[in-house]
């Protein structure tokens, strides 16, 4: 009986009717389209690499135990690859509007937590494929793994269905779910065993990452800096109660501009994407008659440490090869400087207050407080969560995300994927959240947000502003990279 990690769990926790936790993408496609019982005996074939996509999560009344995976009884693939198609002409307004309906439907919590959507009638005779996997199943960079399993780095020509899922393979049978009696005794076991196997891997989790005193001298000062940072002054006007409806809109960068402001200017790729992101705010405070001195939009910057150790003492459900497919993340806040009118100043503050984000390792904070979250109850776990999501806060504004995809071409069923657009959700309080996804060529820009708080010209003002916040930038000349303090 596998159990949750106490991430995902959080994650799962957390949900409600307002607060849908999946994680997606739209993956847009050469033509022409695939026959949908194609593409049906690819996913089946897939399948069995990836186990957790037919199972469900199982729980007991108030949460006494942690939750667990069980395989569903009742598997229908059907069910989970749907299709439809985009109505005409399926231009991008048509797209957009009908991407942003399905990826605000929260996934059947009865039934394994992923979806996919066929979608035919994309303008130039492409087509597309929106994935929704629950944020409990996988985290971004985990998500990006998993396309591995559908995708194929080369254009080889599609075999019939017929010799993709052989007639005489053995059909998929489900392990028979434990009793009541048997989840309530591996309930009371892991209840039991849990916190003592928390207690004895903290050492293995602090060593690697704070291992040496100056280490540690170096994160305590760090923390000093973090709480600076959240004593500035934030738009709280971008808090607010939220619905259960969502817009999604995306914009795409050139990598090779990026890349040459990161060159020119001395510093990260990442730092260049948050000072975009700072002038699309920036212009929407603007817009809004909001932008006041001193103030800042403060971004959670989710961190992957899926490099640091495997499953760690916390769990983790593993693919069929092996590869970790829960939730290996932390996450740092960085104070997006929108009142500073001048593009270069603000990436300038960026790049510095991100390199004492990562010389202090404050990642690990967070990191090693959802460690020390494994001690407590599930049902102390279930209720924190839900309170942490459902009560205001004017901490943090925004999510900003960023997952690298491949430089190289993908392709499905011999067809060629030319472009791919993330979705993130967005938590109680927060309006608007970004991700972004490098492929090829091209970053896009995935902006979520609420449907009754964030109306479409708000979307047009920060989108335009990431776009100018980049040009801008690229604007400055070669070779004169920020001075070093």
């Amino acid at each position: 009986m596998e159990r949750m990690s106490t991430l995902d769990a959080g994650f799962y926790f957390v949900e409600h009717e307002n607060v849908p936790m999946h994680i997606g993408s739209l993956a847009v496609f050469d033509g022409p389209a695939p026959g949908y019982e194609d593409l049906l005996a690819l996913y089946a074939a897939r399948l069995p690499k990836v186990p957790r996509y037919r199972q469900v999560v199982r729980t007991l009344p108030l949460q006494v135990f942690r939750p667990f995976w069980s395989d569903d009884q009742h598997f229908d693939l059907r069910y989970h690859l749907r299709h439809t198609a985009v109505p005409p002409p399926g231009g991008p307004e048509q797209l957009m509007t009908m991407a942003a309906r399905i990826i605000s439907l929260r996934l059947d919590r009865a039934r394994p937590l992923w979806e996919a959507w066929f979608l035919e009638g994309i303008e130039g005779g492409r087509w597309g494929i929106i994935s929704k996997v629950h944020h409990c199943m996988v985290d971004g960079i985990g998500g990006s793994d998993l396309m591995a399993e559908l995708f194929a780095p080369e254009a080889e020509p599609p075999a019939p269905a017929s010799d993709r899922v052989s007639p005489e393979s053995p059909p998929w049978r489900p392990e028979p779910g434990p009793s009541v009696a048997e989840m309530v005794g591996g309930g009371l076991i892991d209840a039991a065993r849990w916190p003592v196997r928390q207690l004895s891997a903290l050492p293995g989790f602090v060593r690697p990452r704070l291992g040496t005193p100056a280490e540690l001298l170096r994160f305590g000062l760090g923390l000093t800096g973090s709480a600076r940072r959240l004593a500035t002054q934030s738009a709280s006007s971008l808090n607010g109660p939220i619905g259960p409806h969502r817009r999604w809109r995306w914009i795409t960068a050139d990598l090779a501009e990026v890349r040459q402001i990161r060159n020119s200017l001395g510093v990260t790729i990442n730092d260049v994407i948050l000072a975009a992101t700072t002038s699309g705010f920036r212009d929407l405070l603007d817009a809004r008659g909001e932008l006041a001195d001193g103030v800042v939009v403060r971004s959670l910057v989710p961190v992957s440490v899926r490099g640091n150790a495997g499953g760690g003492p916390d769990g983790g459900g593993q693919g069929g090869d092996g590869r970790q497919v829960s939730n290996n993340i932390s996450a740092v806040l960085v104070n997006l400087p929108v009142s500073v009118p001048d593009p270069r100043t603000r990436l300038e503050l960026l790049h510095d207050q991100m390199n004492d984000l990562k010389s202090t390792k404050q990642a690990v904070g967070a990191e090693l407080l959802t460690e020390l979250l494994g001690f407590a109850a599930p049902t102390l776990l279930a209720l924190g969560s839900r309170a942490a999501f459902r009560i205001p806060q004017p901490l943090v504004q925004t999510i900003t995300t960023n997952v690298p995809g491949p430089r190289f071409p993908l392709f499905l069923l011999g067809r060629q994927m030319v472009a791919a657009y993330p979705y993130v959700p967005i938590g109680n309080g927060l309006r608007i959240g970004t991700a972004i996804f490098s492929y090829l060529d091209r970053f896009s820009f995935g902006v979520t947000a609420d449907y009754d708080s964030v109306p479409d010209a708000d979307l047009d003002v920060l989108t335009a502003g990431i776009q100018r916040g980049l040009a801008e930038l690229g604007r400055e000349s070669p070779g004169d990279a920020l001075e070093r303090k």
